[in-house]
């Protein structure tokens, strides 16, 4: 397992730099120049070039490339282009906020997926088919809109919940919760419905193996069948489907982070690409990029614990 997780980290590494390497292309690229974006279009081509000039930008990009990476390692990320903050201390603040609507979501859309998708596989027939076209109607539900019919319901008629907003852990923990309860419902609404179709999928094929109908043979208790043997011989794409279903929620949140006005990394993302924010944009991408290989690492570490085929190979 040892030797497993040290190549899994070796390959994270790589992952990085791969990433953050087309990343800083991609920006070198754009047409855009630090000069150009911080100094704005009242500035003379001397003093963008000058710009430009005292931050390295007319440097060969393996040596830029080679400074860059060196900052970061040392914890420092630069500083907008736009008002000259500190991109590091910028990302920890919206961090939170983006992976607790990410976690949130995926707990919450797990919880309602693997739910109707055994009630779907052990009861078959016309619950099969019931929780089948609710999965259909859950897929196919805007999240924007959704959000919009919650908010309506919720802050506007009932005014349970705030309609946009976030209020951090440490200033009111009530408040948190609250501010990301609409967010986070309309995100598990809409994605509930994979993680059901795939939990329905793994665990039809699981009570249909040879040795679910021996355990019921020699009286094995249903549930015990269902919630112990079948459930965890499927709960590797199940699991497989969570992780995917997170990264895609971290990484895709902008509309629902724009909607709920939440101060997290899909807008600071939206935002720094459209003030074309060089070094915000490399920053973010590597964040992001970080985020995915960690759970990935966790998920091939997680299935090789519980699948023992796994650990042997």
């Amino acid at each position: 397992m040892l030797i497993f997780v040290l190549k899994r980290i070796a390959w994270a590494i790589l992952t990085l730099l791969v990433a953050s390497g087309i990343a800083f292309v991609l920006v070198h690229l754009s047409g855009s120049t630090p000069g150009g974006v911080a100094l704005g279009q009242s500035a003379t081509p001397a003093e963008v070039a000058a710009y430009n000039e005292s931050v390295g930008w007319f440097d060969p990009w393996i040596v830029q490339y080679a400074t860059w990476v060196g900052h970061v390692l040392q914890g420092d990320l630069g500083v907008s282009l736009i008002d000259g903050r500190e991109i590091g201390p910028d990302i920890a603040k919206r961090l939170p906020v983006t992976a607790a609507l990410a976690a949130g979501g995926t707990l919450l859309s797990a919880l309602l997926g693997v739910v109707l998708g055994v009630i779907a596989a052990v009861r078959g027939g016309a619950v099969d088919r019931f929780i089948t076209v609710l999965t259909g109607i859950m897929l196919s539900l805007p999240a924007f809109w959704l959000g919009i019919v919650l908010v309506y319901v919720f802050a506007v008629q009932l005014r349970l919940l705030p309609a946009t907003g976030f209020v951090p852990f440490d200033v009111s923990p009530e408040k948190w919760f609250k501010s990301l309860v609409l967010p986070v419902l309309t995100i598990a609404i809409t994605s509930a419905g994979f993680i059901a179709r795939q939990t329905r999928a793994s665990m039809a094929e699981a009570l249909a193996q040879e040795h679910m109908r021996t355990l019921r043979a020699v009286g094995t208790p249903s549930w015990r069948i269902i919630y112990v043997h079948a459930l965890r011989g499927a709960s590797l794409p199940i699991l497989a489907t969570v992780a995917v279903q997170f990264i895609v929620l971290f990484g895709g949140s902008v509309m629902i982070e724009l909607l709920f006005a939440l101060p997290g990394i899909g807008q600071a993302m939206q935002s720094a690409v459209g003030s074309a924010d060089l070094p915000f944009v490399q920053a973010l991408v590597l964040v992001a990029t970080l985020v995915v290989v960690i759970v990935n690492v966790a998920l091939e570490t997680l299935n090789r614990t519980l699948d023992p085929k796994l650990r042997t190979s």
